[in-house]
């Protein structure tokens, strides 16, 4: 597996955060890379100090934590894997609050704020939160194509495996350790086959209309227990619950969410897929392809809103893009000569939508209708973040 360090598309708004607020939050799954990103950081602060609150000798350090962070009070103080210790929070705010200055802490975490609820009630106006994802298709490009990108996720260790079987042993690993460590650390008590049932079974549904009884009846839970766990996934990055656009339309509408698993490399170990051949052979290439495409797109623009769109009638996009007035369609299509549906035209109508992206893997990109273009996933990314 390569070692070096790839740079990540977040690192400056960080430093930027660090200028502005006296604490910063990167959270995002576990081994996505935010450690490693975090020593990128600090290593060119020249006072700085990295403590990692799973290693034993680091977490000693705090158990006095006033007269530690009085010792460092003129360093950069990252703690990573804070949602160990989340009753540091109120300790923080005393220290920030009596510094009064930006720059004091970056804080590394697996878990979301609405998870480490801590921090939201103790840090409130003194942190900003940012996303890490796994590896994005476009931080990656130059090393990775898209195919062996989609097989095998955005986790660093998965992608830049030496091999398939390599990246695939990495995976496998990395879903027990999920299961069996990570969840119990949180404080969350979750037999480890139940929960994995759970997660294998979104793997078949990925992509679909969330339908907790229809889960529930075939794991033999009710559909609350369904959804205590679908959070939890979802506040420790491995499952997006996509909602649905709701406009002001006299049209029935699906209401429910659909579900994707975050990672595609995770969604097919989950489903036993280990290569190429395997993937394009397999009923949920497609969906996968999608929830492929949705999870780089919002990751690379996290200031966007997200959403389905269904009507009952089968008027249909995979994607609305959503920011102040503007809405921006995206279909997922894996072929490289797509075509689209009468529902997909009806729907573009029924939102007023103007500008419309097909998304498939194609070498060059064209139109197809006023305002709507094919193009490749790589392409759509670039063309989007021009001003």
């Amino acid at each position: 597996m390569q070692s070096y360090y790839i740079p990540r598309k977040i690192e400056p708004e960080i430093s930027e955060c660090l200028k502005s607020f006296p604490a910063v939050a990167v959270l995002g799954p576990r081994r996505s890379g935010k450690s490693t990103l975090a020593k990128a950081i600090i290593a060119h602060k020249k006072q700085s100090v990295y403590l990692d609150l799973e290693r034993p000798s680091d977490l000693e350090k705090l158990t006095a934590p006033e007269l530690y962070l009085d010792l460092h009070r003129n360093d950069l103080i990252c703690l990573d894997e804070i949602q160990r210790s989340p009753d540091l929070f109120p300790v923080l705010r005393s220290v920030i609050d009596e510094r009064g200055k930006a720059g004091q802490f970056l804080i590394l975490g697996s878990a979301s704020r609405d998870l480490i609820r801590q921090s939201s009630e103790s840090l409130a106006g003194r942190i900003a939160y940012l996303e890490l994802t796994p590896f994005l298709l476009s931080e990656i490009d130059t090393d990775v194509k898209v195919i062996p990108y989609w097989l095998r996720g955005g986790f660093p260790e998965s992608t830049l495996a030496r091999s398939n079987s390599d990246s695939v042993r990495w995976r496998r690993n990395f879903i027990r350790t999920f299961l069996e460590r990570d969840i119990p650390q949180l404080g969350i008590r979750i037999p480890a086959k139940s929960l994995e049932r759970l997660w294998r079974m979104c793997a078949h549904y990925h992509g679909q209309q969330l339908n907790q009884s229809s889960l529930g009846a075939a794991l033999g839970i009710s559909h609350t227990t369904i959804r205590s766990y679908l959070d939890l996934l979802s506040e420790t990055f491995m499952v997006r619950l996509l909602p649905p656009l709701l406009p002001n339309l006299k049209k029935r509408l699906v209401k429910s969410p659909r579900i994707y698993l975050r990672d595609s490399g995770v969604l097919h170990t989950l489903l036993d897929i280990e290569n190429e051949d395997d993937l394009l052979g397999h009923p949920v290439r497609g969906a996968s392809w999608e929830g492929m495409v949705i999870e780089n797109i919002l990751g690379e623009f996290q200031d966007w809103r997200g959403y389905f769109y269904r009507s009952a009638a089968g008027t249909e996009i995979d994607l609305v893009l959503e920011k102040a007035r503007t809405r921006i369609a995206v279909e997922c299509k894996l072929s490289t000569a797509p075509e689209v549906g009468k529902g997909f035209w009806n729907a573009l109508k029924d939102l007023e939508i103007k500008e419309a992206y097909i998304i498939a893997p194609v070498k060059e990109g064209y139109p197809i209708g006023s305002g709507v273009k094919v193009t490749s996933l790589s392409e759509f990314i670039k063309t989007l973040r021009k001003p």
